[in-house]
């Protein structure tokens, strides 16, 4: 499976449909990514989604560069305030354009 930690993807089942995450990891059985957003779902509790049940708002080619998602993608501990807040600016500028 390739590796989508530091992806930026869009809930499209369950529960949580619409809301925006971001991707934290992959569970052990590598079938499953786990989603965290700083507020209900904590980097220490990450939701496990299948890939087919998220939409990629991101991908390898177009990374969103923030230094929170850097530092998850260099495997790099973050708190689940500056998570909040790195979602809320790619937030700010998905709907401004």
């Amino acid at each position: 499976m390739f590796d989508y930690t530091g992806q930026i993807v869009r809930a499209t089942a369950g529960r949580d449909r619409g809301g925006i995450f971001c991707v934290v990891g992959v569970d052990h059985e590598k079938t499953r990514l786990l989603l965290a957003d700083g507020k209900r779902r904590k980097i220490s509790r990450p939701k496990a989604k299948k890939l087919g049940h998220v939409t990629q708002l991101t991908d390898s080619q177009n990374l969103y560069d923030h230094p929170v998602v850097r530092s998850l993608r260099e495997g790099e501990p973050v708190s689940d305030r500056a998570l909040r807040r790195a979602l809320a600016a790619f937030k700010e500028g998905y709907s401004l354009g």
